[in-house]
């Protein structure tokens, strides 16, 4: 323990700066990328719920069976291959059947990857949480004549967006840690601090210690970050009824029941 403890201190001493770098670029890079991966996800989710009526042209029919396809194309695309080999193939294959016409720079590459690999996912969570919302609330909205555009807007996505919160913590979550494969185009993440230090000194056991402590502390920082999120979006534990009955306000019926699930407003 003693020469394991005297190595950590080394490494720390002689190497902390460019952890800390890596730790930096690592969650700036999940951070961003989910939340574009989210506004992505967002975008295909609400175009793989569009709907058409029999009686609508023959046009609109066309052109969202195309957009569905599009999207159905692009999220099975990302989801079932490797973020390595999709890292590979934007930063080395656009280049080789572009003729160098279309090249990303490293960090860019980084970015476009892990955001574009985030919205495949997020796509289907927004899908799943726009359709798990009652047919009652789009029906409702539907008769007070909002169109499909408002009813998205107003009605259905913020209902669908507390439904998914857990699944964005999941993806950003999934992302910092997922961000290590981003060595391989060369992006100076964390993953690449611990394989540039083990290169220089073979103390590959203490830098994977300290390269694990910190991806443990940053995710659970945002756990804790989401939870409150979560826990904020819920709004107050009580809450008072918008009735005349007098009786109401001494009946209990204000108080919603701590503990309770509150979705249930």
């Amino acid at each position: 323990m003693s020469k394991l403890g005297d190595d950590i201190l080394k490494l720390l001493r002689d190497a902390g700066p460019q952890y800390l770098k890596g730790a930096r670029d690592t969650i700036l890079l999940a951070v961003v990328a989910t939340a574009v991966g989210c506004l992505i996800g967002l975008a295909c989710g609400i175009l793989q719920t569009l709907t058409y009526s029999k009686n609508d042209f023959i046009l609109k029919k066309i052109i969202i069976r195309i957009i569905k396809i599009i999207v159905r194309i692009y999220v099975e695309v990302f989801r079932g291959t490797p973020m390595i080999l999709q890292a590979v193939f934007i930063y080395f294959g656009l280049p080789y059947l572009t003729n160098n016409s279309l090249r990303f720079d490293v960090i860019t590459a980084a970015y476009v990857v892990v955001s574009i690999n985030t919205g495949a996912y997020m796509a289907e969570t927004v899908r799943g949480g726009i359709l798990s919302i009652d047919k009652g609330q789009t029906e409702g909205a539907m008769a007070i004549g909002m169109n499909h555009f408002q009813e998205m807007v107003k009605v259905i996505l913020p209902q669908t967006l507390r439904n998914i919160i857990p699944q964005i913590g999941n993806n950003l979550i999934i992302n910092i840690k997922d961000t290590s494969v981003m060595f391989i185009i060369g992006y100076a993440e964390l993953f690449a601090a611990h394989k540039a230090y083990v290169g220089a000194t073979y103390l590959y056991f203490p830098s994977a210690l300290v390269t694990m402590a910190i991806y443990l502390i940053m995710t659970v920082a945002c756990s804790l970050l989401l939870r409150l999120w979560e826990h904020l979006m819920d709004g107050p534990e009580n809450f008072n009824l918008a009735t005349t009955d007098s009786l109401a306000l001494t009946s209990g019926m204000n108080n919603f029941p701590r503990g309770r699930g509150r979705r249930a407003r």
